[in-house]
């Protein structure tokens, strides 16, 4: 993505300039400078993260853990839930209205992110880097 962005300056480059070694030193910058300015806004993100997760307060660290929680209801929901109470309703004959259903694909795409991150902590936890 970032090479079809800089491409364009770099065809700049060869109207302007004719020493292909400065050329090819200013192209290389350029993509050096891009890829640098990704990897501060990362590492930036990385550091408000970790501020998040080390403060006290329910409404800043406690977001990542109801998200969590929201997801695993909804999972239990959708696997254990639905199955065990449409079950029970066929096996006594008792009519219900539908039961609600979630978007089952956006609710795995959050889960299994954050369980990604779940079992980074766990490494951490286990190589004794945090507490």
């Amino acid at each position: 993505m970032i090479e079809s962005l800089i491409a364009p300056i770099t065809g700049l480059l060869d109207k302007f300039i004719e020493d292909k070694d400065q050329k090819a030193r200013l192209a290389h910058e350029l993509a050096t400078m891009s890829q640098k300015h990704i990897q501060d806004q990362v590492m930036g993100q990385l550091d408000i993260n970790k501020a998040e997760a080390q403060s006290r307060n329910l409404f800043i660290a406690g977001w990542r853990p109801f998200i969590g929680w929201t997801c695993g209801i909804a999972m239990a929901w959708h696997f254990v839930g639905v199955p065990v109470t449409l079950f029970f309703t066929g096996w006594f004959g008792i009519d219900i209205p539908e039961l609600p259903q979630f978007d089952m694909e956006s609710l795995m795409t959050v889960l299994l992110g954050m369980l990604g991150l779940g079992g980074l902590r766990t490494f951490e936890k286990v190589k004794g880097l945090t507490k």
